[in-house]
């Protein structure tokens, strides 16, 4: 019997032809938990605006991979010293650096679970295949956590300002999305990559480049991530689910699908997730919630019946977002036309109708590591400081902007 050839090539619209780098990231990506990954959007509700974002954290995830891949055969080609170990855990570690996300990604990310990330479910299951893998990711956690000042360059390539996570994802929400302005010189990035010091950095050549990297990333969490009617759904879902879980905690039955209801039912935080929530917590996916929301529209509970109905039928809330926070006055008056909208609603439960929050944009973080441009001299410095595009000081200043969303 021939064994199992793990040689995979895989066809990415993106990219083109993808290879699997090694047996042991193949066994990786057909585990149960990262196959899992195909089953969660990568943009969460952003379909009700673009149609085509449809693509899952399965498909940025091998993205990434390949990016790793082609950014670490750079670096060799420069005389970067990365031993074959190495090479193998930044490859794990940027595969499975979102396979901590839950359904819908970003937009349930502190509903079901208060107060924990996805980046520390990542750790959470990372050291759980490690363990069925017989230690083989020990390296691959160590880099993901940061915790290898031998080569910190390595960390950077999977979490940083210019990170293969970031390099993909804009690629990718913009390919689905059809938004243009999120197309970035991918390949020109990684070619201008370096490392100095222990450090990762961009070749001075690469400086246009990155402005583009930097200034596409804004204009995507307008367009896209922070578009207002995809906010407006994002709060409709996180609103079915906290009436979802008062509906439950005053003992009325939502259904008898365990793994959700384990999570909906009590208030799980970062204190009380145990192995036993683990176990539930990589069970769940987008098919599981939107498959509760349609059941939940016979609810005889009036409010989760009426939220997940509008779900389903994208009847989403009016959404008014504007620079200053929201007064008394423009709260009273989107009260009152819900009210005229739901005449039966009770005053506790107008906060399942009409919500405020915050939506904040921050291009670049120069205090989190930032980008740094290696000159020609062997200086380096920070990119805002290597370009002559003031706008990158600017873009280096968190936008905050308020929103409410209600029911005219």
């Amino acid at each position: 019997m021939h064994p199992l050839n793990k040689n995979k090539i895989i066809n990415d619209p993106v990219y083109g032809f993808l290879t699997v780098p090694s047996a042991l990231v193949h066994d990786v990506i057909q585990h149960p938990y990262f196959q899992r990954l195909r089953r969660i959007r990568q943009l969460g509700l952003s379909e009700v605006v673009y149609p085509g974002a449809t693509h899952t954290r399965f498909h940025h995830a091998l993205g990434a991979l390949n990016l790793m891949v082609r950014a670490i055969e750079t670096l060799r080609s420069k005389g970067v010293d990365i031993t074959d170990q190495e090479a193998e855990a930044a490859w794990l570690g940027i595969l499975l650096h979102d396979v901590g996300h839950g359904p819908y990604s970003h937009t349930l990310e502190h509903t079901l679970i208060e107060g924990v990330s996805h980046e520390y479910i990542s750790t959470l299951i990372m050291h759980r295949l490690n363990k069925e893998f017989g230690g083989k990711l020990e390296l691959a956690i160590r880099i993901f956590k940061g915790d290898y000042p031998q080569k910190p360059f390595l960390t950077q390539l999977i979490s940083g300002q210019l990170d293969m996570d970031r390099l993909d994802y804009l690629q990718r929400d913009s390919f689905y999305t059809g938004v243009s302005e999120g197309v970035v010189g991918g390949d020109r990035l990684i070619n201008m990559l370096n490392v100095k010091d222990g450090n990762l950095v961009v070749e001075e050549k690469g400086i246009y480049s990155v402005e583009k990297f930097i200034v596409a990333r804004r204009l995507m969490y307008w367009q896209v991530y922070l578009h207002k009617t995809a906010i407006a759904a994002d709060e409709l879902l996180i609103a079915i689910l906290q009436r979802a879980r008062h509906v439950a905690t005053n003992m009325a039955s939502l259904g008898s699908y365990h793994p959700l209801i384990h999570f909906l039912g009590k208030t799980i935080s970062a204190e009380k997730f145990d192995e036993e929530s683990l176990d539930l917590f990589v069970l769940l996916d987008d098919h599981d919630i939107m498959t509760a929301v349609k059941a939940w529209q016979f609810h005889e509970d009036k409010v989760l019946s009426t939220l997940s109905q509008a779900m389903l039928n994208r009847n989403l809330p009016k959404i008014v977002i504007q620079d200053k926070p929201i007064s008394a006055e423009l709260g009273s008056e989107c009260l009152r036309k819900t009210r005229h909208r739901f005449p039966d609603m009770q005053d506790n439960e107008a906060g399942f109708f009409v919500r405020t929050g915050l939506l904040e944009n921050l291009a670049y973080k120069p205090q989190k590591g930032g980008i740094h441009i290696l000159r020609k001299d062997g200086t380096v410095c920070d990119a805002a400081e290597a370009s002559d595009n003031h706008n990158l000081h600017s873009l280096s200043e968190a936008v905050t902007k308020h929103f409410i969303t209600y029911w005219p």
